[in-house]
């Protein structure tokens, strides 16, 4: 990515992490890099460019604090890290990462989440022909989901667990879903759940 780009970019994110989506504008952008809006188009376009672009700066980010080692961890550990990952995205910028669900994926590494998700899902033995789709599923899940966790808008549980404590029950869900989707295609993924012993799940680089 350009380093002009990127500086807008990072500018921009930063003016939504602080006051809101809503809040952004070419001005408001271009004000704090010290520009003109209109010396921001050839670098990033209009708006909803700038919009695409952010999207794909959130990928980057996520790329970057998931640490994918297939030769070291077992693949429901990865899926556990990437998807603590997604969520760690989520926290750290919940005004702009709704933009991952609503938007399509516009840069080059916006397809990132769903390429390491298929390669997570053909280690656990789930049939060619299905991993897109299963991919996609879980791609949806998990955006919806932790848009729903950082706007407030999940539906109130009458018996609410922890935050955490959910999550992880729900990642317990995801990987005896993908165990059976895998047992359906004849790869046979294991038993190892429940927080996939032996050792802690891997977390996110910081």
């Amino acid at each position: 990515m350009d380093d002009k780009r990127r500086l807008i970019l990072d500018q921009a994110l930063a003016l939504v992490d602080e006051r809101g989506l809503a809040a952004m504008s070419m001005r408001a952008v271009a004000e704090r890099v010290g520009l003109t809006s209109m010396a921001l188009y050839p670098y990033v376009g209009g708006k909803d460019a700038l919009l695409d672009g952010l999207v794909d700066l959130l990928h980057l980010e996520l790329g970057t604090a998931f640490d994918d080692d297939p030769a070291d961890i077992d693949w429901r550990r990865r899926l556990r890290a990437l998807s603590r990952a997604v969520r760690a995205l989520a926290q750290e910028h919940p005004s702009a990462f709704p933009l991952l669900l609503t938007r399509s994926a516009a840069g080059a590494s916006a397809s990132w989440l769903a390429a390491a998700l298929r390669g997570i899902l053909h280690d656990a033995g789930v049939r060619a022909s299905d991993v897109p789709r299963i991919a996609r599923m879980i791609c949806a899940l998990l955006l919806g989901y932790l848009t729903g966790e950082v706007t407030g808008g999940l539906p109130v549980a009458e018996n609410p667990l922890e935050p955490d404590d959910e999550f992880d029950a729900d990642l317990d869900d995801l990987i005896a879903l993908v165990e059976s989707v895998s047992v359906r295609s004849g790869g046979g993924s294991g038993t190892p759940s429940r927080r996939d012993r032996p050792g802690s799940p891997a977390e996110p680089r910081r």
